[in-house]
């Protein structure tokens, strides 16, 4: 599956990820900023992604650990979410993100 994910800096990259796992292991593995360093034990933030207003809908609604941390944010938007807790599914083939400012 594709997945379209705009760095830090503002580049757009096209990444290519197998559904099953999480968005935050994807994100991990490349260069563009995300530690993930809880592990996606939703309770670091070091994953925080900004979701396309176009996907939004399209992913299930934050559970509220993750909408608690989330909302301890500085740089939170209507549109944050934590990767550790977005499941890749096939429905998401050309999920846009951009990965929100470190903390």
């Amino acid at each position: 599956m594709k997945l379209i994910v705009t760095d830090r800096e503002g580049v757009e990259h096209e990444v290519e990820a197998a559904p099953g796992g999480t968005l935050m292991e994807v994100l991990r593995g490349l260069d563009y900023g995300v530690t993930g360093v809880c592990g996606g034990m939703c309770s670091c933030a070091t994953c925080h992604v900004y979701v396309d207003p176009q996907w939004r809908e399209r992913l299930p609604e934050a559970h509220s650990d993750e909408r608690e941390v989330v909302g301890e944010l500085t740089f939170k938007r209507p549109e944050s979410r934590l990767s550790c807790q977005v499941q890749l599914v096939e429905t998401l083939d050309g999920l846009r993100v951009t990965i929100a400012p470190e903390e």
